[in-house]
């Protein structure tokens, strides 16, 4: 049988979803983890972090089921929805790599409004600073952070912005995710040509006389 065949697909598209719920056991192992250990304290983060490894654990389990037994409804919705899951990495990971400082900030601005105070507590004592930015359209929250900052710096009276801190790695960190991410969105549309190809074989074990 020729790489091309029936058996190398089926072989081929078995081991990506083995990788996919790898992938997606370490998701939720880390999550899990970090919420063991108290590295993130927030419900809200470590239940996405679990939401997305279960989902990908659930895709992965649809196409391996699929095409172990050239399941065709399976594998069809197995595809439609690797497909757009593709679309929206690839767009989320260029978005990344093209990110300019202004745009960063405002990022930063947003999910930091998101978050609990908790956890902007938790962030401050580990990055060891206060508060995100100290700019006109941020004063008031900068000050309310400011307040409740329990930080070392804050006693020695040294203490640099959180925003700061993150920007100066920023750069650098959303390069590693997009270009992770677009590692992994080209591994999905692998993971639907694999199974267009798939489907569109015969099994050499059926009846030859058999539609599929």
């Amino acid at each position: 049988m020729v790489c091309g065949g029936f058996t190398c697909s089926k072989n081929a598209l078995c081991s990506l979803n083995v990788v996919y719920m790898l992938v997606g056991l370490l998701l939720i192992g880390v999550a899990a983890w970090g919420k063991g250990f108290g590295l993130v304290s927030s419900i809200h983060i470590i239940g996405g972090v679990i939401a997305v490894g279960i989902f990908l654990l659930l895709i992965a389990i649809v196409g391996l089921i699929g095409a172990m037994h050239h399941h065709q409804v399976m594998l069809f919705f197995y595809m439609v929805i690797l497909f757009v899951v593709f679309l929206f990495q690839f767009g989320v990971s260029c978005s990344c790599l093209a990110m300019n400082r202004s745009q960063q900030e405002t990022l930063l601005k947003s999910a930091w409004g998101l978050l609990e105070d908790k956890v902007k507590i938790d962030l401050e004592i580990q990055l060891d600073c206060c508060g995100l930015l100290n700019s006109t359209d941020t004063q008031a929250q900068f000050e309310k952070d400011l307040h409740n900052c329990t930080a070392l710096c804050k006693k020695k009276n040294v203490c640099y912005t959180c925003g700061d801190m993150m920007l100066i790695h920023a750069s650098e960190a959303l390069k590693i995710l997009g270009g992770v991410g677009l590692f992994f969105s080209f591994t999905e549309i692998l993971g639907v040509w694999l199974a267009v190809r798939y489907r569109n074989q015969k099994d050499p074990r059926a009846n030859p006389s058999a539609f599929l």
